[in-house]
């Protein structure tokens, strides 16, 4: 069977969704929206480093919403305009479109996200009798899917760590590194993810789908979070990380069950190795690491790298090919909002050359 997909912007995690969904044997690209008028009028193709395939870019969304279409892959950026990517998102599901994305992670586990914004999107959901699925990398399937399996090879779980080790230098979004992260900023610097609230905001809805699928409670989410800085500059692909600024960031976000910390999110985060060197460091340029403590006490090392041999390239299209392989369980499912702990386990159907 053969789904018709609509991309939703070609960013940071759109370009590599847009190349995946192209490349994919049981989709079929319908349409593409884009934000710029520079990029309106181009093939779809050419815009994500493939052969022209004669789907035009537009940044008309009415005619997007027009066409007959199964599925919409939503990757906008909705960081700091989080309610007008409701907006869009509603106008897509009631158009009678399910939608997967990457851009709202606090929807990550709809049971424990916003209210209001849940319920906005459940109506539109019920309106259009289609569904919605949120997914990332982290927050996402590195710390809810992948972790939650694990924990079915235990007779006793007494903790569960996710923690992601990475070299940020090659990330390719500046507003998400610099502005979100602070990298670059002074020490004392409050960026948008060090406001109090701000790391559970974003990371809570893994933590709690981890408690959910374990069937315990999370009583409280406990923030944490230590900055470095280098005596030297240090060149990254987006420019300079000056010496005395913001050059590694360290946090955890913990869930506490029964007044133990037992679910923990932990970041280490650097644009050069040379940063903090009492911290943890992975192999290569990072990695995730998943550690189960209990019986039997279980410990993955999760090493995601692209074609270039980048472990950011890897990263973000994973990201985006979670989303974009997971769209026939999406369209199959009941209309309404779902969270990993709702789809079947979503194997590489078709992807492997014969």
């Amino acid at each position: 069977m053969s789904y018709r997909v609509i991309q939703w912007s070609t960013g940071h995690v759109g370009a590599w969704a847009l190349h995946a969904i192209i490349e994919h044997p049981d989709l079929e690209l319908v349409g593409l929206w884009v934000h710029s008028d520079a990029k309106a009028g181009s093939d779809a193709g050419e815009l994500c480093g493939l052969p022209p395939v004669g789907v035009v870019a537009t940044n008309d969304a009415e005619a997007l919403l027009a066409l007959d279409a199964d599925v919409v892959c939503y990757t906008a950026t909705a960081d700091l305009r989080p309610w007008e990517a409701v907006k869009d998102i509603c106008r897509i599901l009631e158009s009678g479109k399910n939608v997967v994305s990457s851009s709202l992670v606090q929807l990550l586990h709809p049971p424990k996200a916003d209210p209001a914004m849940v319920e906005r999107l459940e109506e539109a959901c019920k309106a259009g009798g289609v569904s919605m699925f949120t997914s990332g990398i982290d927050p996402g399937f590195a710390n809810d899917l992948l972790p939650i399996v694990l924990t079915g090879f235990c007779e006793r779980v007494d903790q569960v760590r996710i923690k992601e080790i990475l070299n940020y230098a090659t990330y390719d979004q500046p507003e998400v590194l610099f502005g979100t992260m602070g990298f670059g900023q002074p020490l004392d610097h409050m960026p948008l993810l060090l406001i109090p609230g701000a790391l559970s905001y974003a990371w809570g809805g893994a933590i709690n789908m981890i408690a959910d699928a374990l069937d315990v409670e999370i009583t409280e989410l406990r923030e944490r979070h230590e900055r470095a800085s280098l005596d030297h500059d240090v060149e990254i692909g987006l420019g300079t990380v000056e010496a005395g600024t913001m050059a590694g960031l360290r946090f955890e976000v913990a869930g506490v069950v029964g007044g133990q910390e037992r679910i923990v999110v932990e970041h280490i985060t650097r644009v050069h190795d040379d940063v903090a060197p009492d911290w943890p460091k992975g192999h290569g340029q990072g990695y995730y690491r998943i550690e189960v403590t209990g019986s039997p006490s279980i410990n993955v090392d999760l090493e995601i790298v692209g074609e270039d041999g980048d472990h950011n390239t890897g990263g973000v299209l994973a990201t985006a090919t979670r989303i974009v392989n997971v769209i026939p369980d999406v369209v199959a499912a009941p209309p309404g909002m779902l969270s990993t702990l709702d789809l079947p386990i979503t194997p590489g159907r078709h992807l492997m050359p014969r």
